[in-house]
C-alpha cells in the first residue's frame, strides 16, 4: 500500500479519537461548564449530525480543488476547532467546535475515502479502504482509552490540545505525501455534480448504502453503552472499562484488516459468513452479560464482526459510486454516519425498559437482522452485480 494511505490513516486516527473520547468526559464538561450531564450530551448528537449533514456538503465544496489541499483545509479546519473547544468557557461556543470539526471530519473522510481508492489498483480498494479505517479502530484501542487517561489526570481539556496536536503532524504528511492532482471539474472531461449526484438512483448503491447505515448503527448502538453494562450487570470495576474499549477496538482492527484482503474479491463470504454471527453474536452477549470472561471475549469477537462486515458494505458502497469521483466518499461517509447518529438513539430508547443495559444488545441483534432480511428481500437487485455477490 502506498505510504499516502499510511499519512491519511494517521489523521482518521486523530479525528476518530475526538469523536470517541467524549465518552469519557462528558461529567468532567458539564461540571465544569455548569450543564447537565444529558445538555452535555449533546456535543455526541451534535458532531454526529455534522458528519451526515457535512458529508456531501463539504465533498461538494470540495469539488475543483486538488485532493490535497482539500485534505490539508479540513486538518487545518478541524485543529482549529479543537483549539477554540479546548480554551472556552462557554458551553454554545463548545457545542459549535463540535460541529465545525465534525463537518471537517466528514469532509476530510469524503475526500479522503475517494483519494484512497484513486492512489491503488481498482482491484485494490477493499484494502486500500481498510487501511484507512485503521485510523478509526486504532483510535478506538489507544486514542479513546488515551483520552480518558488523559482527562483524568489532566483534565477534558488536555484531551483537546492532544487531537489538535495529532493533527500537525497529520497535516505535514499530507502535504508532502499527497499527490497534489487536480480534482475533476465540471466541463473538464470529468462528470457533472448533477450527474454525480443522480448515481443515487442506482437501487445497488441505495441498497449498500442502507445496509452499511444498519449494521453501523448496530455496532454503535452498543458500543455508545458498554459502560453502564460493564460497570452494572457484569460487575466489573470502572478500571476495567479502558479494557473492554481496547478489545473492542482489537477486535475491530482485526475485523477490517481480515475483510480488506476479502472485500474486494470474496465480499459475499465475509457478508454471509459475518452477518449471521453477529445476529447471534450480540443476543448471545446480552444473555450471559453478568459472566465477565464470557463479556471480554465476545466483545473482542463482535468488534471483529462488526467491523469486517461494515467495512465490506462500506467498500461496496464505493464500488457501486464509481461513476461519482467526487462524492462517492461522501455517499459512503454519509452511511456510516447516518448509523452512527440513528444506532444510540435507538439503543438509549431501551435502558428504561425491563431490558436495562442489556437493551442495547438486542437492539444490535435486531438491526442486522432487519439488515439480512432486506438484504434477502431484495436479493434479485444483489444478483445483478456480481462483484456484490462472489
Amino acid at each position: 500500500m502506498p505510504l499516502p494511505l499510511y499519512l491519511l490513516a494517521l489523521a482518521v486516527f486523530a479525528m476518530g479519537t475526538s469523536e470517541f473520547m467524549l465518552a469519557g468526559l462528558l461529567p468532567d464538561i458539564a461540571s465544569e461548564l455548569d450543564v447537565p450531564v444529558g445538555t452535555a450530551g449533546l456535543l455526541t448528537s451534535a458532531f454526529a449530525a455534522g458528519m451526515v449533514v457535512g458529508a456531501p456538503l463539504m465533498a461538494g465544496l470540495a469539488r475543483g480543488r486538488s485532493g490535497r489541499t482539500g485534505l490539508l483545509a479540513f486538518v487545518v479546519l478541524f485543529l482549529a476547532a479543537h483549539v477554540v473547544g479546548a480554551v472556552t468557557t462557554s458551553f454554545p461556543v463548545l457545542l459549535a467546535t463540535r460541529v465545525v470539526a465534525a463537518l471537517a471530519n466528514a469532509g476530510f473522510l469524503a475526500v479522503a475515502l475517494t483519494t484512497a481508492a484513486a492512489l491503488v489498483p481498482a482491484e485494490r480498494k477493499g484494502r486500500a479502504l481498510a487501511v484507512l479505517l485503521s485510523g478509526t479502530t486504532v483510535a478506538t484501542i489507544a486514542g479513546v482509552p488515551g483520552g480518558a487517561l488523559l482527562g483524568a489526570l489532566f483534565g477534558w481539556r488536555a484531551a483537546f490540545w492532544a487531537v489538535a496536536l495529532l493533527c500537525l503532524p497529520a497535516a505535514l504528511g499530507i502535504v508532502q505525501g499527497v499527490p497534489a492532482r487536480p480534482a475533476q471539474q465540471d466541463g473538464d472531461g470529468g462528470p457533472r455534480l448533477r450527474d454525480e449526484l443522480a448515481r443515487l438512483r442506482s437501487p445497488r448503491l441505495l441498497l449498500a448504502m442502507l445496509l452499511g447505515a444498519l449494521v453501523n448503527a448496530a455496532t454503535f448502538g452498543s458500543f455508545t453503552f458498554l459502560a453502564p453494562l460493564v460497570t452494572g450487570t457484569t460487575g466489573l470495576g470502572g478500571l476495567w472499562l479502558p479494557v473492554v474499549l481496547v478489545l473492542f477496538g482489537a477486535g475491530s482492527f482485526a475485523g477490517v484488516t481480515v475483510a480488506g484482503r476479502l472485500a474486494d474479491r470474496r465480499p459475499g463470504l465475509v457478508l454471509a459468513a459475518g452477518g449471521p454471527l453477529l445476529v447471534l453474536g450480540w443476543p448471545v452477549l446480552a444473555v450471559l452479560a453478568e459472566r465477565p470472561l464470557a463479556v471480554l471475549v465476545l466483545v473482542f469477537v463482535l468488534g471483529a464482526l462488526s467491523f469486517a462486515v461494515g467495512a465490506t458494505l462500506i467498500t461496496r458502497v464505493l464500488y457501486e459510486a464509481a461513476g461519482a469521483p467526487t462524492m462517492a466518499g461522501a455517499f459512503a461517509t454519509a452511511a456510516l454516519n447516518t448509523g452512527a447518529a440513528l444506532g444510540p438513539l435507538v439503543a438509549a430508547s431501551t435502558l428504561g425498559t425491563a431490558a436495562g443495559d442489556r437493551g442495547p444488545l438486542w437492539t444490535s441483534g435486531l438491526l442486522v437482522a432487519v439488515a439480512g432480511v432486506v438484504a434477502l428481500v431484495c436479493r434479485t437487485v444483489l444478483a445483478t452485480d456480481r462483484r456484490v455477490l462472489s
